[in-house]
């Protein structure tokens, strides 16, 4: 399984994320801070792109692991920067939540 980089500061909801992936077999490194992300070796970033402590548009992806950002439905601007920032695949927060396994490992392959 895939080694995911997390970069989620909301608690429950990144709880809920990395339960989720490390039921499916995936080993999760979480982190609260880009930096930290940046240089973790992962095969996928996981971004919360509202998080309010980063721009999450921005976040890199370490050794160019492909990026996956959630964002809230309603904030359309945002999905808009992250896909123009190059990120692989942006969904709303809540296909993140129904379909987190399935959408990592379609990076990681």
């Amino acid at each position: 399984m895939a080694r995911v980089a997390l970069l989620c500061p909301d608690l429950l909801f990144g709880s809920k994320l990395e339960g989720g992936l490390r039921a499916a077999g995936h080993e999760v490194a979480r982190f609260d801070r880009p930096e930290d992300a940046s240089a973790a070796e992962a095969d996928v970033l996981v971004v919360d792109l509202n998080a309010p402590e980063f721009d999450g548009s921005a976040a890199r992806a370490p050794d160019g692991a492909p990026r996956l950002g959630f964002y809230s439905h309603v904030d359309q601007d945002t999905r808009r920067r992250a896909e123009e920032a190059g990120f692989e695949l942006v969904v709303p927060r809540s296909r993140m939540a129904r379909e987190m396994t399935a959408l990592v490992d379609r990076l990681a392959a």
